[in-house]
């Protein structure tokens, strides 16, 4: 490996910490932020702020959960009140209905009534986020109606804000499916519109993500509003007025990542909560809930229609809560949104609210005592009026407003009612979902190589495919379950199934594409392409028969006709993993594209528990692979075929010696049961649970016990739901009566021992290899609580590690928040969502726990990782959703357990508001995410010529540089795509102090520098520009470059034309 320009991985570990510093503070973004004004004093961490707030919630008067709010009637005389009423409609893609219906039966009808009732009055103004709405109308729509639109637009009476696919959940949802929903939204709008939004808007997440915040900003955006934040948070930022603040990233050292961000105060998005304090006033200005209407005020006064005789009394009543509103903020500009859930659907509802509106704002608008200038407006309206008057009253180039830090989990709307348990509700679909993001990032980055390939050669049976239709739709389909109610586990049973029928016929389409583009990347003659590609030709080894059963691994059945056996590298480093398939021989044999024979170990496939399968053999060896690349082996049935058959150790049953492997049955365990590799060596207990990891590299042990608990639910009336955890008290321990059946297995490049539980099959597994994935243990769990009422179960992992009361999870796979375990607040607080990993750590170790699903995750006691796995509940816990959580599948959870030996720490350190993962940590987890994928001839072709591998890249990319996506870009004909793609790289944030050494990483950090002509060897670069993140701003001097620069975190889109 060519290393000149290069640092070695620990050549630069010392120069890190300096360098990281250094590097945070310059920006190199691409984006010509304008140059942010200097902020106030020190900026607040959200940890700071919990430990200020006493948690205590005093009933506030009419404001439940605030205070009672004062002004002087004169406060407006020199600079007078503004106020922009936005009106608005929530629409869920999916939650009480399906996507379609809500579409059918109500989202179509407000936008066919949006175009008839602006133009009415160019004073009315609209607001829309969910794009995957606004496609599905345009689709059907004539000329006449696009075009109102396109004038709507340009005028200002209508905006699109944020203009993702969905609103996304910001704690299960990975950062690569968020950008990958904003690209597609945003790309839509381009297209079809021509439009750039500028503001985001985020009224229903349940809590918020400063992953968000950051990938907005990089996207272009300069403002962005959030809604649901814990209510004792709301009232400290609203005593402070602090609800308008820069949102800054917690590893920024300056103020680069900045994003102006403006808080609601009050409870809901809904009208009687966003015109001021006061609900029972509020809700008498949401004209939809007039006398003789559907529905009316809970607070017991309806809405009157305006007219001369009760106009003054009611402007006054109305302005009073705008002008108590206002003093929660620091300026006199005042938002109040004017929406609801899938508002304005019918015209009378249009007339009432923007009608009597109307007559309000004229009334106060011509009575200049009360110096107010009220008007309808969209949300750039709203921000821009903010931003010119916060620069006229601005001190000296010191913003009015502060700085803030950190993330807003773990939600509360009232009580003790944390939303903690849609961390886990439904995490069947939570694995699905990362399945398929893996299948579509490699469907992605193969389809862009083959295509180039199949233009050049001219292959047309290749580009005049359905492919790109499909991969577009696949976008969508993953786009989607991004919605606040769909990844959450959120929806009602049969929208979940409309959702999991989604991605798994994208998953299918996925794997089809794979199988075609990397035939044809791999194919010795591409002209041969044409005879072969007609059935899928490269069959994934794993198969899902419907939308709710796990994958099973295909069968490949052998004969003495060799067939090939083509392997898929998705990861930016070079990988030596174990590849495992079923095969239908145990005379198995693989070997290389020339014919020289790999070592294989050969394990039995296991029907059930106790009975092993007598027709088919697992197969597994480990594969060399390129990175991004392809690698190719052959498999065939010979009597010379020598594998290393794997042995077994059976505890607590009797299993008789089948076929060719030897049972050993052992009736109870004298010795502990204990597993090895070069890295780590793990001690078991009778019942076949880890106990002991020992670091081969300083030889020390530590205790790291697995135990499974129960969470009941609490007794009183309000219960746990799809949304809330509200248990009943600590976790109680999982009981069996009798020991469960343990099986060891042992082999030659895995071994792993399986213990079979009521309620779990877990499995503990050490692979016996060099690389990074031998020095981690993996963990899977088959969990089915089907039979349960009212339980949760969770895995809990108790060390040693004496690590109090912090620990550490990621938000969105993207970054570190530091936790602390508060005893102020009840035990479900203290749980907070894991995409990718969590850990803990004291002065000698860290100990993290990597997830390939997003789950709720706590730290109860000092030196325990908790993670809950599934979660099955008989009521509703009055959230909306009207029913409990009872549709539980048998559901597959995967992680890795990393102990890591810390050097030179300054236990400082540890208390700052950041901490990166190790470099290991990282690549296990991206390993873990984006596992290999084998693929296999379906029928054996004799006449099939295929390369000996397919090998993208010069070089592996730096270490700490991950390729999010290569994304084919479309063209401006529908289903089309253009030559471009979006090429998306993240620098990893890592934690230095980490030695490096020893870990059987093959790349090295290059300080973010990648030379373009240096990238690809089998294309040639035409043309790569900067971008912002979705693709929407070229910079002012899109150049072509030569030399990719990142600093630590920061993540980059490209537009790049390959040939």
């Amino acid at each position: 490996m060519k290393l000149s320009r290069q640092f070695t991985v620990f050549g630069s570990a010392i120069f890190c910490v300096v360098i990281f510093s250094l590097y945070l503070m310059l920006d190199r973004g691409h984006l010509d932020y304008p140059k942010s004004p200097r902020r106030e004093g020190s900026f607040p961490q959200m940890l700071d702020v919990y430990s200020l707030i006493p948690f205590d919630n005093p009933d506030g008067g009419v404001w439940k959960q605030g205070f009672d709010i004062t002004y002087k009637p004169d406060e407006w005389d020199t600079k007078p009140l503004q106020v922009f009423v936005v009106p608005h409609s929530h629409n869920d893609p999916g939650w009480l209905k399906t996507f379609d219906d809500y579409f059918r039966e109500k989202t179509q009808y407000i936008f066919n009534n949006m175009v008839v009732k602006l133009k009415e009055d160019p004073r009315r103004k609209f607001i829309w986020s969910e794009i995957s709405y606004l496609s599905k109308w345009w689709e059907a729509i004539d000329v006449q109606k696009k075009d109102a639109v396109k004038s709507l637009l340009e005028n200002g009476q209508f905006e699109i804000v944020t203009g993702g696919w969905v609103m996304p959940d910001e704690a299960g949802a990975h950062y690569f499916a968020i950008i990958d929903q904003l690209i597609e939204g945003h790309q839509w709008l381009e297209k079809n519109l021509g439009v750039k939004p500028r503001s985001g808007w985020a009224i229903d997440p349940f809590g918020h993500s400063p992953t968000m915040a950051y990938l907005l900003k990089r996207a272009g955006f300069s403002h962005m509003l959030i809604q649901r934040v814990h209510y004792a948070v709301k009232k400290h930022f609203a005593l402070h007025k602090t609800l308008e603040f820069f949102w800054r990233q917690n590893w920024d050292l300056g103020s680069v990542t900045d994003i102006f961000c403006h808080m609601m105060p009050f409870y809901s998005y809904d009208i009687p909560h966003t015109c001021g304090p006061d609900p029972k006033i509020c809700c008498q200005f949401d004209f939809k809930r007039l006398p003789g209407g559907r529905y009316g005020c809970p607070w017991g006064v309806p809405p009157e229609t305006i007219y001369p005789g009760n106009l003054q009394n009611r402007a006054e009543m109305l302005l009073d809560q705008y002008r108590k509103k206002s003093e929660l903020f620091r300026t006199t500009v005042v938002l109040a949104p004017l929406g609801d859930d899938f508002r304005y659907t019918e015209r009378t509802e249009w007339d009432h609210q923007f009608k009597n509106y109307q007559l309000l704002f004229d009334y106060m608008n011509s009575h200049s005592q009360y110096n107010v200038k009220i008007q309808f407006g969209t949300l750039s309206d709203y921000f821009d009026a903010l931003e010119k008057e916060a620069s006229a009253s601005s001190r000296n180039s010191q913003s009015i407003f502060p700085v803030v830090s950190g993330d807003f989990f773990t939600y509360a709307d009232r009580d003790d009612h944390y939303w903690s348990g849609y961390f886990t509700s439904r995490p069947f679909y939570k694995r699905m979902d990362r399945i398929l993001e893996s299948h579509l990032r490699a469907a992605e980055i193969l389809y862009y190589f083959a295509m180039k390939q199949a233009k050049q050669y001219k292959i047309s049976k290749f580009l005049s495919s359905s492919h790109y239709v499909m991969l577009t739709e696949a976008r969508r389909n993953l786009g989607l379950f991004q919605h606040h109610d769909a990844i959450t586990g959120t929806a009602k049973d049969w929208v979940v199934v409309d959702y999991g029928t989604r991605l798994f016929h994208s998953l299918m389409n996925l794997k089809k594409i794979i199988g075609h583009s990397a035939l044809l990347l791999i194919l010795k003659d591409k002209h041969s392409y044409d005879s072969y590609s007609s059935d899928t030709f490269l069959e994934m080894d794993l198969k899902q028969r419907t939308q709710s059963s796990l994958p099973q691994k295909n069968v490949i059945s052998l004969s003495a006709e060799p067939r090939y056996l083509v392997v898929y590298n998705p990861s930016e480093q070079a990988r030596s993993s174990v590849v495992s398939v079923c095969v239908s021989s145990s005379a198995a044999q693989v070997s290389s594209a020339s014919g020289k024979p790999v070592e294989i170990q050969m394990s039995a496939v296991w029907d059930t528990a106790t009975t092993v399968s007598q027709t088919a053999y697992e197969i597994s060896f480990l594969a060399e692979m390129p990175p991004l690349g392809l690698k190719v082996y052959k498999i065939l049935e010979t009597s010379s075929s020598n594998p290393h058959l794997a042995k077994y150790d059976l505890y607590n049953g009797n299993i008789a010696n089948e076929g060719i492997f030897n049972m050993n049955n052992i009736k109870s365990a004298q010795e502990a049961i204990t597993l090895e590799n070069s890295f780590i060596r793990l001690r078991f207990g009778q019942s076949g649970l880890m106990e002991e990891m020992l670091n081969k590299g300083d030889g020390k042990s530590l205790e790291v016990k697995v135990q499974f608990s129960w969470y009941g639910t609490t007794s009183k009336k309000d219960k746990s739901g799809a949304y809330l955890f509200l248990p009943d008290g600590e976790a109680k321990p999982y009981v069996y009566t009798t020991p469960p059946f343990v099986r060891v297995q042992r082999g030659r490049f895995y071994s792993d021992v399986t213990c079979f539980f009521e309620h779990v099959t877990h499995r503990v597994r050490l692979y016996n290899i060099h690389g990074v994935e031998g020095q981690s243990v993996e963990i899977s769990n088959i969990v089915d609580i089907r039979k349960e009422h009212n339980y949760e179960i969770a895995m809990r992992i108790s060390s040693s590690i004496n690590s109090q009361n912090r620990f550490y999870t990621d938000l969105n796979g993207y970054q570190i928040q530091p936790r602390v375990t508060m005893s102020k607040l009840p035990l479900q607080a203290n749980v907070y969502p894991m995409t990718t990993m969590a850990y803990i750590q004291d002065a000698e170790r860290r100990l993290t726990l990597l997830s390939a699903q997003s789950l709720g995750v706590s730290s109860l006691k000092s030196g325990q990782i908790e993670v809950i796995m599934d979660r099955r509940l008989m009521q509703d816990d009055n959230r909306g959703l009207e029913q409990g959580v009872h549709d539980n599948k048998i559901t597959a959870n995967l992680f890795r357990i990393l102990l890591e030996k810390r050097s030179v720490v300054n236990m400082e350190e540890d208390q700052k508001a950041v901490s990166y993962p190790s470099l290991l940590s990282h690549i296990t987890s991206s390993f873990l995410n984006h596992p290999v994928f084998p693929m296999t001839e379906k029928v054996p072709v004799p006449t099939l010529q295929l390369l000996g591998e397919f090998s993208p890249l010069m070089a592996p990319l730096p270490c700490d540089i991950h390729l999010v996506n290569l994304r084919t870009v479309q063209s401006k004909v529908d289903g089309k795509h253009s030559n471009e793609a979006a090429l998306i790289l993240h620098r990893k944030g890592f934690d230095c102090r980490f030695s490096s050494r020893d870990t059987g990483l093959l790349c090295s950090t290059t300080q973010g520098k990648i030379l373009v002509q240096k990238l690809f060897s089998k294309f040639t670069v035409v043309s790569i520009t900067p971008s912002s993140l979705s693709l929407m701003h070229p910079p002012p001097d899109a150049r072509n470059i030569s030399e990719i620069n990142l600093s630590p975190m920061e993540i980059s889109t490209f537009r790049i034309h390959l040939r």
